[in-house]
């Protein structure tokens, strides 16, 4: 066995799975810049991002997969997992060996493994979408910063750009340091040079729009009174609602007041 060594992006992915069709080293194991321990008893490789070779896979994939087995290919990318890494090599090497009929065969354990996790990020995708509250900065431009366990902000771009095409915002990872900027025609990548302290609630209270705790309030207010508590049941709450996301919500913020 072969250690094959990337740097997790897409890119060097796709040119791991061309140079394993180059080279037919037989049995590899796929591993990141960031994660790998060398072993005196395997030899390594480290893969070159070569782009014409990468697009040379990706047009392979798109050929061969259905729109949602593409989906899930991509989404099981955006988990940032070692294992899904694994899986995503192993299951393009499988599908250019043996044809798109492989797709649906669960009984692969990487086209299994596509499903599982690609569903996970699809799950928090939706999350995303559900509990991000936006606050007003004084300059006009809403802004809400996250840090969710996979890398979303590629799936709910188009979301927020749709429901919220009449004003600009910001949407920032904070754990992965980017986010996106909607500035009423497009939304593009950005990059915002955090002080430390500025993380932890992901935005200064000085610049914080005057009428943003007016806004707050009135929210505040409205959840009240529509907060029946002879039904309240917190459990199945906790079940729709995770409390790790409680963070996004001015009125859990509240409750913690």
């Amino acid at each position: 066995m072969q250690n094959y060594i990337f740097d997790g992006s897409f890119e060097g992915l796709l040119s791991a799975v061309f140079n394993w069709f180059e080279r037919k080293p037989g049995q590899v194991k796929l591993q990141t810049e960031a994660t790998f321990q060398p072993d005196a008893f395997m030899s390594c490789l480290h893969i070159v991002n070569e782009r014409e070779k990468a697009d040379r896979v990706w047009k392979g994939l798109q050929s061969n997969l259905s729109k949602a087995a593409l989906r899930k290919f991509y989404c099981t990318y955006l988990s940032e997992l070692e294992e899904g890494y694994t899986a995503l090599f192993e299951f393009a090497c499988y599908l250019f060996t043996e044809g798109p009929a492989i797709e649906k065969n669960y009984g692969n354990p990487y086209v299994l493994a596509l499903s599982k996790i690609a569903k996970k990020v699809e799950r928090e995708k939706h999350r995303m979408e559900a509990f991000i509250r936006f606050q007003q900065n004084a300059d006009g431009i809403f802004y809400c910063g996250i840090d969710p366990d996979f890398n979303v902000l590629p799936l709910i771009a188009t979301h927020f750009k749709n429901r919220y095409a009449d004003q600009q915002w910001i949407i920032y990872d904070l754990k992965r340091n980017y986010g996106l900027f909607y500035d009423l025609s497009k939304v593009e990548e950005i990059k915002i040079d955090f002080n430390q302290r500025q993380k932890t609630t992901g935005i200064a209270n000085a610049i914080v729009s005057e009428k943003e705790g007016l806004y707050a309030l009135l929210w505040k207010d409205y959840f009240k009174s529509t907060n029946i508590q002879a039904r309240k049941n917190t459990k199945l709450h906790v079940q729709h609602v995770p409390k790790r996301y409680w963070k996004y919500l001015t009125e859990k913020q509240f409750e913690q007041d």
